[in-house]
This record gives structure tokens, C-alpha cells and sequence, in this order.
């Protein structure tokens, strides 16, 4: 078996990517119990792992840190993040893809690298501790779904 490269100082940057899931008016969020953003809330998400497409890990991040089965859907946004040390070094960097997911079935309980995970409701986000950028997608999110044929009472 292939020891993982590390992911605190790593040599490339690493693909992540997340999911936001909506039920009705309210995302799925894990709150963060490993850094990078350790305690902060988050998208469900992870790694990407090699012969695994987008969709795939996606719905397979999901599933292990919240127990919750999706139906991947577009491309929202891809962001970088990266985390330096007090010497200017780059501890962390993950390109980040997050995509619009539909929920299928289950209740959010915490697993994996999640310490929490619940849904919330979109108009209780600025209550929540999260990365500006994670708040921003996650509306980018909300104004999708309106204009995608997976989330159409007809689709």
C-alpha cells in the first residue's frame, strides 16, 4: 500500500473538492475537526482520490463525514486555498472545487474529520464561523439552483 503525500507542506497543491447540499431553504455544514480551519463551519468535502471523478468524491466525502446520500449536480466555483506558516511557507494549499449537490436521503451525523454536522438555514449563515469564501459559494449555491434543471420541479 502507498503511503499519501502529506498535506501540511506539500510539494503540489492538493484537489479538494466539496459539496454544497440543499434541502429546502437550509445547506448541509460540518463543522471542521482538523486543520486547515479547525472549528470553523464548512462544506462537507475532502480529497479527491486518483480513478475518482469529481461527482464521485463528492457524494463519497458527504457520505463518510455526514452520513448523508446526494445527487452531484454543476461545477459552482474553484478556489484556492492556502494556509502559510509564520516563516511565509505554504503549511496548506488545496484547489478547491466545489460543486451543487441535491439531498437524497439521510440525517446529518457527524463522522470522518467532521466534529459536527446539521443542516442550516440559509438565513442563519452569518451566525455561523466560517470562511468569508465558504458563505460566499454557498449563496453563489443558492442562486444556482433556480437556474438548474437539477433542482427544477421537473428535473
Amino acid at each position: 500500500m502507498s503511503q499519501l503525500p502529506s498535506r501540511e507542506y506539500p510539494q503540489h497543491p492538493i484537489v479538494g473538492i466539496g459539496a454544497v447540499v440543499f434541502r429546502d431553504d437550509a445547506v448541509l455544514l460540518v463543522r471542521r475537526a482538523r486543520p486547515p480551519r479547525q472549528g470553523e463551519w464548512s462544506l462537507p468535502g475532502g480529497a479527491q482520490e486518483t480513478g475518482e471523478t469529481m461527482a464521485d468524491a463528492a457524494c463519497r466525502e458527504v457520505r463518510e463525514e455526514t452520513g448523508v446520500e446526494t445527487v452531484p449536480g454543476p461545477v459552482v466555483e474553484v478556489i484556492d486555498l492556502m494556509d502559510r506558516d509564520a516563516d511565509g511557507r505554504v503549511r496548506y494549499h488545496y484547489v478547491i472545487i466545489d460543486i451543487l449537490a441535491l439531498w437524497r436521503t439521510g440525517e446529518p451525523l457527524a463522522a470522518d474529520d467532521a466534529s459536527d454536522a446539521r443542516w442550516v438555514p440559509l438565513a442563519e449563515l452569518d451566525r455561523m464561523k466560517m470562511w468569508a469564501e465558504t458563505r460566499r459559494v454557498i449563496l453563489k449555491a443558492a442562486a444556482m439552483r433556480g437556474e438548474t434543471a437539477l433542482f427544477s420541479p421537473a428535473g
